[in-house]
């Protein structure tokens, strides 16, 4: 009667480990997929960011170059 106790309690400690691990690997899969869709989210955010970054570069640029306050220094050493 007691190796049968004790074989009963080895299959379910066996199977509550399972069950656990199983948990456990599905928690992770979840995390694993989150962290996934945030670093695509960032990614994503990072292609626009930088878009936007040309785009006022080169209006920054063309202000620049349309102003005579940033102009080279050049002209300034041929009045002399």
């Amino acid at each position: 009667i007691m190796s049968s106790e004790l074989d009963g309690d080895m299959e379910n400690q066996v199977e509550f480990e399972k069950t656990r691990l199983i948990n456990q690997v599905l928690e992770l899969q979840n995390t694993l997929e989150d962290l996934s869709s945030r670093v695509d989210a960032v990614k994503e955010e990072n292609l626009k960011l930088k878009s936007e970054n040309q785009v006022l570069g080169q209006y920054i640029e063309n202000l620049m170059s349309a102003s005579s306050v940033f102009q080279t220094t050049d002209s300034k050493g041929k009045r002399k």
